[in-house]
């Protein structure tokens, strides 16, 4: 016995050098870029150079005079994003969801078309559907024309941001789709059985059965939802650019952080895209804390 207990000792410790390559990566691309910018947060550059320490003046430069006023309608457009993708996309999602699962015929092939878009490049999906809503020549407009409902989506401050969340629902709608499809598929048929057998129509069964049972995969396209929403980036720059246009409608913290690093000018602008950063990765994870904590509780 003692030789056996030896044995899986053995394996398992050899087991996790499998783990090392994936380790080292993780640590090359995602563990030191991080302190990395954590350091260059705390000190003052001119250019690529290290002028000296600034300790939290980069941070108190991201809340000050012309920065604050792009940083904080831009962190509402997230906000917005998220509301969207909550209300709109998820909605959708858990939508078809429930209606493929009661489809005999041509299940997988519904679920493989839903799935596709996601699978495609942001970039990609934000220039198509520039040429698609083009005033021009876009084939939307063309359709809605008759109607009397063409305008220039994209272009008018009011419709820009709606449609951002619509243009994000129709790509990422396919994944909340596959992840409450797996979680009903996971649900036993004897519930919603045995509460028919009680009387319970079919709203009932849906709303005291299966959507309590459903909670944790709500709590997690939650969560990812979020992360999402927040950490957007080249959707809106394919279709808005990097000033969010127009007029800023649409520029988000990805956005203010391109142009903070790469296009501003500023002689310290490694400083102070990388203490943007920081804010950015503190309040996504810590929001991302409390919000996993709090819904994991009710789920």
């Amino acid at each position: 016995m003692a030789l056996g207990l030896r044995r899986g000792q053995g394996r398992n410790g050899s087991s996790y050098l499998f783990l090392i390559p994936a380790l080292l990566l993780y640590s090359a691309f995602v563990v030191y870029p991080l302190f990395t910018g954590l350091t260059y947060s705390f000190f003052s550059w001119k250019g690529t150079l290290r002028d000296g320490f600034a300790g939290l003046d980069n941070y108190a430069g991201l809340l000050s005079g012309a920065f604050r006023d792009q940083l904080l309608p831009a962190l509402g457009h997230n906000a917005l994003l998220f509301a969207g993708t909550m209300l709109v996309q998820n909605t959708l999602g858990l939508a078809f969801a429930l209606a493929l699962s009661r489809v005999r015929r041509g299940k997988r092939a519904l679920q493989t078309m839903f799935a596709l878009p996601y699978l495609v490049n942001p970039l990609v999906i934000g220039y198509l559907w520039t040429l698609l809503l083009s005033p021009a020549f876009g084939p939307v407009n063309a359709l809605l024309k008759p109607l009397g409902l063409a305008m220039p989506w994209l272009g008018d401050p009011d419709t820009a941001l709606p449609t951002v969340i619509v243009i994000t629902t129709w790509q990422w709608v396919g994944f909340p789709m596959l992840l409450f499809s797996a979680a009903l598929g996971g649900i036993p048929q004897e519930y919603a059985e045995a509460a028919r057998t009680d009387g319970a129509g079919s709203w009932q069964v849906l709303w005291r059965v299966t959507l309590p049972l459903l909670k944790p995969a709500m709590a997690t396209v939650t969560i990812l939802s979020f992360i999402g929403s927040m950490g957007t980036f080249a959707l809106v720059y394919a279709l808005g650019g990097s000033n969010g246009a127009p007029a800023g409608a649409t520029d988000v913290l990805g956005l203010l952080f391109y142009r903070t690093a790469f296009a501003s000018g500023d002689v310290n602008a490694l400083g102070t895209s990388s203490a943007l950063a920081v804010f950015m990765f503190t309040l996504i994870f810590g929001s991302t804390l409390l919000l996993e904590r709090v819904l994991r509780r009710k789920a």
